[in-house]
């Protein structure tokens, strides 16, 4: 008990301190929850029951860009997981299943917020104008004129 509480009051200062816990603690649904939302990527810690918990996983996905990769399959195939990943770090695409990675306003939500992105759609959706000048929205997004998106288009 007293080390579950050391714990839990390490991991709500610094989420990373999950990486030292027993297998135990990895399952407890408190400390882990409190080390995700510090810290995302810890979630590779977590049990595997907790990692395909929406509630553990959502605030994981939202603070951090590789925590999906973390997330059970069935995750990384559920519409709202996969969009609050995409919204908070368009990258996370990445992780996210066939599926979703061909689903227009996935797609299109992760590009807005980090046009690289694009990079992770399917093969369709990096050849919808749509997509791709959404994508090209922001001059930091990596497409910054007309014909780097006719580019992005024809060799998609």
């Amino acid at each position: 008990r007293q080390d579950r509480e050391v714990l839990l009051t390490a991991v709500k200062q610094e989420g990373a301190a999950l990486q030292c816990a027993t297998n135990e603690h990895c399952n407890d649904r408190e400390v882990v929850l409190a080390a995700v939302t510090r810290t995302g990527w810890v979630l590779q810690y977590a049990s595997e029951e907790l990692r395909d918990d929406k509630e553990v996983v959502l605030p994981a996905v939202m603070q951090h860009v590789w925590a999906l990769k973390f997330a059970s399959k069935r995750l990384r195939d559920d519409r709202d997981v996969v969009l609050a990943a995409v919204n908070a770090h368009g990258a996370a695409l990445r992780y996210a299943s066939d599926e979703l990675r061909n689903d227009r306003e996935v797609v299109i939500s992760a590009v807005k917020a980090c046009g690289g992105a694009l990079h992770y759609a399917s093969q369709e959706l990096r050849g919808d104008i749509e997509v791709v000048l959404a994508a090209a929205d922001d001059e930091d997004k990596g497409i910054k004129d007309e014909h780097e998106i006719r580019a992005a288009v024809h060799s998609a």
